[in-house]
């Protein structure tokens, strides 16, 4: 390394915190949320984590939870491996990040990934199903902090995965801006998925 290339501080100090501050609040669903029990379905069509059309995504379906929590359930196939026989550690992670994405419904407001922490505590072998269990920890300002863990073997089996994850609300212009023209067009010509975006506008 150059000597005047710029060295990682020491400490995590240098990061982005995942754990919510003194002054964050857990705010209550919000008015018009999915209803406790209701299928989340995909925000995206073709969205790699619950897109139903994406031919190689892991086609999550999160349902909401009875509070500021959500479920899904990922299905380990031969083509998530890493290691012979056993998921790889991207796609677990993959499947937090789209579960714990999904408490956004709940609290009516778009947002993005702003860090995700995420400890692997045992493998998960092809075939088996991860269960996920995702809750919101606290709200300050734009960033929800949020919390994961992945179970195998039933819903109250082993933790295999867990995170902690901060999400950034964003308005609907951060994907018209940034997204590639042909698919944003694709998504905004589709008027059930612009009437769900449309009815997230957040306040900067």
């Amino acid at each position: 390394m150059p000597r005047d290339a710029e060295k990682p501080k020491a400490g995590p100090a240098f990061l982005t915190p995942t754990t919510p501050p003194a002054d964050a609040v857990l705010p209550e669903r919000a008015p018009g949320a999915p209803a406790p029990g209701a299928l989340l379905g995909s925000h995206y069509d073709h969205c790699f984590g619950c897109g139903p059309q994406h031919p190689a995504g892991l086609r999550l379906v999160p349902v909401a939870g009875e509070g500021l929590d959500v479920t899904a359930e990922f299905t380990v196939g031969a083509g998530h491996q890493g290691g012979p026989g056993l998921a790889h550690g991207g796609l677990l992670m993959t499947a937090l990040d789209e579960t714990v994405g999904t408490l956004n419904w709940l609290l009516n407001a778009p947002a993005v990934t702003g860090r995700l922490e995420t400890d692997f505590v045992r493998p998960v072998p092809v075939d088996s199903v991860l269960h996920i269990h995702a809750w919101v920890t606290g709200v300050h300002g734009r960033k929800v902090y949020s919390a994961a863990e992945g179970r195998i073997g039933g819903p109250d089996g082993p933790v295999a995965v867990r995170a902690q994850a901060l999400f950034i609300q964003v308005k609907l212009e951060h994907f018209t801006t940034h997204g590639r023209p042909e698919d944003i067009k694709k998504a905004l010509d589709d008027p059930d998925l612009f009437k769900r975006a449309r009815a997230f506008e957040v306040n900067p």
